[in-house]
């Protein structure tokens, strides 16, 4: 829904100075274009609306604007409406239990945050992953962040006017799912990835599901890219707009394709490899535009690297089992369960009671398709999580939206929001 209001003399004081949730931008927004309004020889400027429930805002997100003509004179994102909760739940949650909780933050990128939570539990454990596991990890990550980007790109294409790409990428993304219902029963909420390894062992056939992907998938990327990187119109939308300094993005915690798209080769995989990265061969894409259409030349050379990465990964698989070694933190397997007490007895303990952890701290960084996850973590030595804090891009990343847009065409907004491929529950949690 949008809505407008324009500051007049008459209507200024019927206009409150904050919501009913007393967000304190909007004081300041309205104070400063009523301030504006009332000055001699000024042309008076509109407050906007964009959002919450506009559909090119991709999720709950409200933007309020400030307009001088078609020129967004000041602007200010307010979030908030897709607060869950998350962070506060893991503290009532087995360690274990917590890994169904990661898959709801960034619902797009699930087994990214599944790794970033693994990740940093095993660091507590002290638990050593079997490299079979630690690829087959990769793999599946880099799986996640092509259904990602195919949903970021089909959606900005659409934002833009370009509906065939959209159709495009959902077929290729339906394979993607599959993929991962194959493995883990679920296409979306997949919680494969476990303290200590994989929830499951793979299916049988996986191979030939995967590579049929891989080798099919470069050509739909040309496909795309036919469709798009030489279109005038899409050009003419994303070229040119959408700027923010490097400088401006590192004040702000902006990480990931953004700033890869201003020329900062920047990247978690092969700046601190976690989870054998250091063993793929592939590039850090980067782009010297810094603007929406060198964002997309990033996203779209990335969906190139992470299916040479899968491809890497499906070839040289290395043998061996799919999860430590470790009785009480890691559930026996369901045959040993039923012909053996003492896996019984295991099994029993770890479901009903968890594991301990052991005292500590740690903070976990994993390169998730919108930038830089972190996740802290604060072991009190209980079964339970003393203390889970998310580090999610999308927030970061949403505090350029004004000095993103400020100065920019109306016009230029969707795209310009568009090219920072936020998710709504990465941001509130």
């Amino acid at each position: 829904m949008t809505g407008e209001t324009t500051l007049t003399e008459e209507n200024l004081n019927a206009t409150p100075a904050i919501d009913d949730r007393g967000v304190p931008f909007e004081a300041e927004v309205i104070a400063d274009t009523a301030a504006h309004n009332q000055a001699p020889n000024t042309t008076r400027n509109m407050v906007l609306n964009m959002g919450p429930q506009h559909p090119s805002t991709h999720g709950v997100l409200r933007l309020l604007l400030e307009l001088d003509g078609e020129t967004i004179r000041k602007a200010a994102a307010d979030i908030g409406y897709l607060h869950t909760g998350i962070e506060k739940e893991f503290e009532v949650k087995h360690y274990q239990q917590g890994v169904t909780l990661t898959d709801r933050i960034d619902y797009l990128a699930p087994m990214s945050n599944n790794l970033t939570y693994c990740l940093a539990a095993e660091r507590l454990l002290g638990l050593e992953i079997p490299e079979h596991a630690q690829w087959m990890r990769v793999m599946l990550t880099e799986l996640t962040r092509i259904n990602s980007h195919l949903v970021w790109l089909g959606s900005s294409a659409l934002d833009t006017g370009a509906m065939s790409v959209f159709l495009y990428c959902f077929r290729e993304r339906e394979d993607v799912l599959r993929i991962f219902e194959a493995f883990s029963g679920q296409r979306m909420m997949t919680s494969y990835f476990r303290i200590g390894g994989l929830a499951v062992a793979p299916p049988r056939g996986w191979q030939k599901m995967v590579k049929n992907f891989v080798d099919s998938f470069p050509s739909k990327i040309d496909e795309y890219e036919e469709l798009l990187t030489g279109n005038r119109i899409f050009m003419g939308r994303t070229q040119g707009v959408g700027h923010i300094s490097v400088e401006d993005m590192l004040d702000l915690g902006i990480t990931g394709p953004m700033l890869r798209a201003a020329g900062l080769k920047t990247d978690a995989r092969k700046d601190k490899p976690y989870t054998s990265y250091e063993k793929f061969d592939f590039k850090v894409a980067t782009s010297d535009r810094n603007d929406v259409f060198g964002r997309y030349q990033v996203r779209v050379e990335e969906l190139r690297e992470s299916c040479k990465i899968v491809k890497q990964a499906l070839e040289g698989m290395p043998e061996g089992p799919w999860k430590a070694d470790a009785p009480g933190i890691v559930l026996p397997e369901r045959e040993k369960m039923k012909t053996q007490m003492e896996s019984l007895i295991y099994h029993f303990k770890i479901v009903t009671e968890g594991f301990r952890v052991p005292e500590g701290e740690v903070y976990q960084v994993v390169e998730s398709p919108r930038g830089e996850v972190g996740c802290y973590m604060v072991s009190d030595g209980t079964q339970k999580p003393y203390r889970v804090h998310w580090r999610g891009p999308s927030f970061g990343n949403l505090q350029g939206v004004p000095t993103l847009i400020e100065g920019s065409l109306i016009a230029d907004v969707i795209a310009s929001i568009g090219s920072m491929d936020f998710v709504l529950g990465d941001t509130d949690r």
